[in-house]
C-alpha cells in the first residue's frame, strides 16, 4: 500500500488578517500625515519672521507737538498710538481682555488645540475659512508679521510664531505688546490711546464698564464703535461683563452695576484741529528736513512756539469777526443741498463732524425737516430746532430759506444733554479771514489762523496769499522819512496833485475826498491821508522807501512805482505782521519763529531754533514811529482800539472797492495781524475798511491776549524838533481824482 504524506497548513483566520491591514494602512497613513505635516511645516516655517527681533520692537508711535506750556496741540501717525508698560493697563482691562479674547492665556503655551479643532470643525461644517480661535498671542503673531487674510496657511504660520513668542517671552511682556499693537477703531491703535480717545483719560483710571467696552473693540472695531453704533457697543460691552462674571473676576453686584450704566463717552478733541493752518506748517517743514516715515512713525517730540490759550482766542475773534460781517450784509440763500441722486438725510455725512462740536464753535448742519417758524438740524451725533429768533437776522421767515436736506452755517450756543443742543443761524458765503500774533521778545509765532475752516480749503491765508496790504503799508515810507531826521511835527500839504508815474499822470485823492492843508506827519499818518504819503515818498523816492520794506522783511515783489507807497503791493500777513514788530522792538527784527526744540524718541534733541536778530532802524526811529502809530489808536482811524485803555499802536489798511481789510497793531509785548476778505478777491462790500470788517477781529484778540497781564509800556520817544528843512508843501495842484482808500 502506497501512502502519500502531505503536510497541513494552518488556516488564517479572516479577521486576524483584516486587522493587520487595517494597522498597516493606518501607519502608513500617519507615516504620510506626519511627512505630510512635517513638509508643511517646513514650507511654512521657511520664511517666517524672526521673532528674536521683537525684543527691540518699538511701535510706530505718533510724532507729538507741544505748546509753549507743554500742552498737545497737534500730531502725525500713520497709527494713533501711545506706547505703555504693563503696570499702565489696570487689573480690570486685563481680566476683562482675557476673559473676552482668552480665557486661557495665562496656562496655554500660545495655542489653544481644541479651540482651533472646534472652530475649524465649524468652519468647514459651513463651507467658511479658518477663523476665530486665535489665542492673544496669534493675534499678535498676526497683527506685527502677518496679513489679515484668512486662510490656512496663514493660520499654520501664526501657530508656529505664536509658539516661538511664547517661548522667548513671559506673558507679561506678551500681553503689552498686544495692548499696544491693536487697533481700536477711528485710527486708534492700542489700549493707552483708546483710552484718552474715547474718554480722555489714561488707561489706569479705567472703571469696569469703561474697561469692558474697550476690551469688546477687538472683536470688529468699527461694528462695535460706541462712536457709530452705541447699541452695539452697549450690547458688547454687556457680554465682556457677563465672561468676567462667569470667570470669577467680578462679583455679581459690580456685574449689575456696571451693566446699568449707559455708554457715556467724553471723547477727546482731534488736537490737530486747534491749529490745523500752524500744525500744518509744522508738518511741512518736518517731513522736509526728517522724512515722511520719521515724522508720521518716529515718535518725535516737537516744542512749538504756539500758545494754546492765545489759539482758542485767536479762532473765536476770527470767526466771530467773520459772522459780524456776514451778518451786516443779510442773507444771501448760499447753501449746498444733498437730497440728488442715492444720498439720504442718514447716510450724509460731513467733515465738520469729525471731531466733537464745542460751545461758540461754528459747524454746517444738515437740515433734517422744516417747519412753519422753525427748522431741525442735525450735526454729528447733536440734533437742534432753530426758532425765528435764531434767524432773526435774515429777516425772513425760515421756512422761506431753509429746506430739508440744505446744509446751513450755525453757531453752537450750548451742548445738552440727550445729544441735543442749542444753535444759531449763521452764514458761509466765502468770505475768509486770518490772524498771526508774535511775540515781540522772541518772535515766536503765538497765534495762527489761515482761514475760516481747514476742512473746506488747506490754503493758509496767512502765510501764502498775497494780498494788497493798503495803507498798512504807509509806515515804511514814514519810517524812512524819520530815520532821514525827519520830524512827526513836520508838515505836508495835503492838496490836490498830479504826479508822473513813467509817463502816465497819476492824480490820487484821499479817503473822505477832502483836503486838510498844511498839517503834521504825524497826523497824516493817524488819519491816514492819502496824498501827503504820496509826495513823501515821491520826495525821498519810491526806491528808498521799497529799501526800507525789505530791511523790515517784506519779501515779496514790491514794483517801483508810485502806487505801492499806498499799499498796492502784494504782501502776506506774516510778512507784514513780523515787520511791524520791529517798531516796539526799538527797531530789531527777530525772524518769526514755529519750533523752539524737537527730539527723538530717545529724549535726544535733534534741533534747537534760537531767535535771528538783525538791526532794522535806530532806536530812536523806532520809538518815533510807535509813538506816531500810538496815535493812529488813541485819535485816528482805529480810535475805537482805545477803547482797551492799554498802551496799544498799530495801522489799519484798506484796498481799492475794499477788496482786502487789514489792521496790524501791537502791545509792548505783542504784535498782531489780521486780516478779512474773500479768495477771489472780490468786494467786501461798502464802507468794509480795515477800522470796520478788520480791526474789531483785533481788538477781540487782543483784549483777551492781553487780559490779567502787565501791558509792559512803550519806550517814550526822544524829543524831535521840526528838521531845519521842514517837508511842507506850499503849491496845491491838480483836481482830486482817483479812489485809494485807507
Amino acid at each position: 500500500m502506497n501512502l502519500t504524506y502531505q503536510e497541513q497548513t494552518p488556516v488564517e483566520a479572516p479577521g486576524r488578517k483584516l486587522v493587520g491591514r487595517v494597522v498597516l494602512g493606518l501607519l502608513v497613513l500617519a507615516a504620510a500625515l506626519l511627512g505630510a505635516t512635517a513638509g508643511l511645516l517646513l514650507v511654512y516655517s521657511t520664511d517666517l519672521p524672526q521673532v528674536d527681533d521683537l525684543e527691540h520692537y518699538r511701535p510706530s508711535s505718533i510724532t507729538e507737538l507741544y505748546d509753549n506750556h507743554g500742552r498737545i496741540i497737534g500730531s502725525f501717525a500713520l497709527q494713533r498710538r501711545v506706547v505703555a508698560a504693563y503696570d499702565d493697563y489696570p487689573q480690570v482691562l486685563r481680566e476683562a481682555l482675557i476673559s473676552t479674547e482668552d480665557k486661557d492665556f495665562f496656562r496655554h503655551s500660545g495655542v489653544n488645540v481644541w479651540r482651533i479643532i472646534g472652530a475649524a470643525y465649524r468652519d468647514i461644517e459651513s463651507g467658511g475659512r479658518v477663523q476665530g480661535a486665535s489665542t492673544l498671542t496669534m493675534q499678535l503673531a498676526r497683527n506685527l508679521f502677518l496679513s489679515p487674510d484668512r486662510s490656512f496657511h496663514r493660520k499654520i504660520q501664526e501657530t508656529l510664531l505664536a509658539i516661538q513668542i511664547e517661548r522667548r517671552f513671559t506673558k507679561a511682556q506678551i500681553f503689552t505688546l498686544y495692548a499696544n499693537q491693536i487697533f481700536l477703531g477711528h485710527g486708534v491703535y492700542g489700549f493707552e490711546s483708546a483710552s484718552e480717545f474715547y474718554f480722555s483719560k489714561p488707561a489706569k483710571k479705567l472703571t469696569l464698564d469703561q474697561a469692558a467696552l474697550l476690551a469688546g473693540l477687538p472683536k470688529a472695531p468699527q461694528y462695535y464703535s460706541p462712536l457709530l453704533h452705541p447699541d452695539r457697543a452697549l450690547k458688547r460691552r454687556n457680554l465682556v461683563i457677563n465672561a468676567m462674571l462667569e470667570d470669577g473676576k467680578i462679583t455679581a453686584e459690580q456685574a449689575t452695576d456696571a451693566k446699568a450704566k449707559p455708554v457715556q463717552l467724553n471723547v477727546q478733541h482731534d488736537p490737530n484741529s486747534l491749529a490745523p493752518y500752524f500744525v500744518e506748517e509744522i508738518r511741512r517743514y518736518l517731513e522736509n528736513k526728517y522724512g515722511s516715515d520719521q515724522v508720521h512713525e518716529g515718535g518725535l517730540r516737537v516744542y512749538t512756539s504756539l500758545d494754546m490759550d492765545l489759539q482758542k482766542a485767536a479762532n473765536q475773534a476770527v470767526l466771530n469777526g467773520i459772522a459780524a460781517y456776514e451778518r451786516r450784509h443779510g442773507w444771501k440763500n448760499h447753501l449746498q443741498h444733498v437730497l440728488s441722486g442715492d444720498m439720504t438725510l442718514e447716510r450724509y455725512d460731513d467733515p465738520d463732524w469729525e471731531d466733537e462740536p464745542e460751545v461758540n464753535s461754528y459747524i454746517h448742519a444738515l437740515v433734517t425737516s422744516v417747519a412753519p417758524g422753525s427748522a431741525t438740524v442735525r450735526f454729528g451725533r447733536y440734533h437742534a430746532t432753530l426758532t425765528k429768533q435764531d434767524a432773526a437776522w435774515t429777516q425772513k421767515k425760515i421756512q422761506d430759506i431753509l429746506k430739508r436736506g440744505d446744509v446751513c452755517y450755525v453757531k453752537v450756543l450750548s451742548l445738552n444733554a440727550g445729544a441735543t443742543a442749542r444753535v444759531s443761524l449763521e452764514q458761509d458765503s466765502g468770505a475768509q479771514g486770518a490772524l498771526v500774533a508774535i511775540d515781540n521778545a522772541g518772535g515766536e509765532i503765538k497765534a495762527m489762523v489761515g482761514g475760516r475752516d481747514f476742512n473746506e480749503s488747506k490754503f493758509n491765508r496767512a502765510t501764502q496769499a498775497l494780498r494788497q496790504v493798503g495803507s498798512s503799508f504807509k509806515p515804511y515810507v514814514y519810517t524812512a522819512v524819520i530815520d532821514q531826521g525827519g520830524s512827526p511835527d513836520d508838515t505836508i500839504l495835503d492838496a490836490p496833485i498830479t504826479f508822473q508815474s513813467g509817463s502816465t499822470p497819476y492824480t490820487p485823492h484821499n479817503y473822505d475826498e477832502k483836503f486838510e492843508g498844511t498839517i503834521s506827519l504825524r497826523r497824516a499818518l493817524a488819519q491816514s491821508r492819502n496824498i501827503p504819503t504820496l509826495r513823501l515818498a515821491d520826495r525821498i523816492g519810491i526806491k528808498t522807501v521799497i529799501d526800507y520794506a525789505r530791511r523790515f522783511g517784506v519779501t515779496s515783489n514790491l514794483p517801483a512805482y508810485l502806487p505801492v507807497a499806498l499799499g498796492a503791493a502784494e504782501i502776506t500777513l506774516l510778512e507784514q505782521t513780523s515787520a511791524y514788530s520791529v517798531f516796539p522792538n526799538d527797531g530789531v527784527r527777530l525772524t518769526p519763529r514755529y519750533i523752539t526744540k524737537v527730539t527723538d524718541y530717545e529724549g535726544r534733541v535733534l534741533e534747537e531754533d534760537f531767535p535771528d536778530v538783525k538791526d532794522v532802524i535806530s532806536s530812536r526811529t523806532a520809538r518815533v514811529m510807535t509813538s506816531m502809530l500810538q496815535e493812529v489808536v488813541q485819535h485816528g482811524t482805529a480810535a475805537s482800539a482805545a477803547s482797551l485803555k492799554l498802551p496799544l499802536a498799530g495801522k489799519t489798511g484798506t484796498t481799492n472797492d475794499f477788496t482786502d481789510a487789514w489792521f496790524i497793531g501791537f502791545s509792548p509785548n505783542l504784535t498782531c495781524g489780521v486780516w478779512i476778505g474773500y479768495d477771489e478777491k472780490k468786494t467786501l462790500g461798502a464802507k468794509e475798511s480795515g477800522a470796520h470788517a478788520a480791526l474789531p477781529m483785533w481788538i477781540d484778540f487782543m483784549k483777551f491776549a492781553l487780559a490779567g497781564k502787565d501791558p509792559g509800556s512803550f519806550q517814550a520817544p526822544p524829543i524831535v524838533p521840526p528838521s531845519p528843512s521842514a517837508l511842507k508843501v506850499d503849491t496845491p495842484d491838480a483836481a482830486p481824482a482817483g479812489d485809494e482808500v485807507r
